[in-house]
């Protein structure tokens, strides 16, 4: 494959797409395969639709000079982006992973530098082997910063990523018990996000930003040049802070030595966003943003794509963080929710997904947590929280149902409306909880 020539076709036709039903008039169309599509298939009426090249591995399809082929289309975007980002050596790039709160995490360290200098950052959840080269094929001339979040299920995939990114700076949220069954184990996990620690390393880049109040990660990082932030109390950070309240949104204050405190009201939920917050005034210390910015965009940022989101709807008060779940997410969900001072308290739970042989041991407890939790009534969807409700609970907790999919949820609130209720949300994605808001 000649990739410069492919290059210079992509500066001409700079807006890239992989869905033939979204051809922006001189974008190219990359014809991605599947396990049930190919889309080789599509690209003469992507072409037809408004695609000005179209990039193939089947050479059955190469009908004029507008076809480009190539020996495989997945390994092509992904070379092509990783060639695009090394043409901008002046651009500064962070590689975001972790178990929980990275998605949080992007969306905060991006409005903190979109301060200072136009930033290109990972959108919704285009954090695999096909988002993250199409979120670098994004980046501008005129951009200062990309934030590009990478996810992983199984070992080996965050070092991929990162051959593709090359990172300039790298940043992991926390490791925590999820996708066990793709990692393993817990060190499975530990290995499979310190990948990124690791290409740091080998590669001589600036360092990383590093939680210093979580002991996985310090252990991990030794050694490392980062910049590091933690909660109060934490040695030798740069930035330290805590929380003051949580009720619901959390407000908290952050200082750095010789600089007095700063403190933001922000609309997330949920404690345990300190940290994602934290991270965001590391990043913004490193790069100057003055901390009156840094406050501003932390108070200005509303998450709106299911994480850590607040809704009052006129009838209920919503705590919604459905878009995924995974044990030390729940966990930590469940003691936020405990915390938030309100009457009539109630939680939806579904399934957590990807546990392998810890499923029944983990969801039993979140059932145990559940029912110290205040809350009045709880609905577990799903059937591995079905499989972890005992029988014998106790009866001043709170009134248990089970639900074997969100369908069922959805016809028992269309018969019997729930209001007047605090309700946290609060699922893996594929229970498709977030479907449940617009009825609560």
């Amino acid at each position: 494959m000649d990739l410069e020539r492919l290059y210079k076709l992509y500066k001409s036709h700079p807006v890239v797409t992989t869905d033939s039903r979204r051809t922006p008039r001189g974008s190219m169309f990359f014809a991605l395969k599947g396990e049930t599509f190919d889309g080789n298939q599509y690209a003469a009426q992507a072409l037809e639709s408004g695609c000005a090249v179209a990039v193939v591995d089947d050479p059955r399809r190469v009908a004029d000079s507008r076809y480009f082929l190539v020996e495989d289309v997945l390994t092509t975007l992904q070379q092509l982006a990783h060639y695009h980002r090394e043409q901008m050596p002046g651009k500064m790039i962070i590689q975001i992973t972790g178990t929980n709160g990275k998605t949080t995490t992007k969306e905060l360290v991006s409005a903190v530098l979109g301060q200072i200098a136009p930033v290109q950052w990972t959108q919704g959840n285009l954090n695999n082997h096909i988002g993250v080269p199409l979120t670098l094929l994004t980046l501008k001339d005129d951009d200062g910063f990309g934030v590009i979040e990478t996810g992983a299920n199984h070992p080996g995939e965050i070092a991929q990523l990162a051959d593709i990114v090359d990172p300039d700076m790298g940043l992991i949220t926390n490791v925590g018990r999820a996708h066990l069954e793709g990692f393993g184990s817990f060190e499975g996990v530990k290995r499979t996000k310190g990948e990124l620690y690791q290409y740091i390393r080998d590669h001589r880049k600036i360092g990383i930003f590093l939680n210093a109040s979580d002991e996985n990660l310090v252990e991990m990082a030794a050694d490392m040049p980062a910049v590091r932030y933690g909660l109060t109390g934490a040695e030798n950070v740069e930035v330290w802070g805590e929380v003051i309240e949580c009720n619901p949104f959390v407000k908290f204050r952050y200082r750095q030595e010789h600089i007095g405190w700063q403190t933001v009201q922000t609309h997330l939920i949920g404690a345990y966003n300190v940290h994602n917050l934290l991270a965001a005034v590391a990043v913004g210390v490193q790069f100057g943003v003055p901390f009156s910015l840094i406050s501003q965009a932390l108070a200005d940022y509303v998450p709106t794509n299911n994480r850590s989101e607040y809704r009052d709807t006129g009838r209920n008060h919503l705590v919604i963080d459905a878009y995924n779940a995974n044990p030390t997410s729940m966990a930590a969900a469940l003691d936020n929710f405990r915390q938030i001072r309100a009457e009539h308290k109630m939680m939806i739970l579904g399934d957590m997904r990807e546990l392998g042989g810890d499923s029944e041991r983990e969801h039993q407890r979140i059932v145990d947590m559940a029912r110290e939790s205040g809350a009045e009534d709880v609905w577990l969807v799903g059937e591995n929280f079905a499989k972890a409700l005992s029988e014998h609970f106790q009866a001043d907790g709170p009134q248990f149902r089970t639900f074997a999919d969100v369908e069922t949820v959805k016809q028992e609130l269309q018969a019997a409306p729930v209001e007047g209720r605090t309700i946290l949300i609060k699922g893996s994605n594929g229970t498709r909880l977030f479907q449940l808001p617009d009825l609560l």
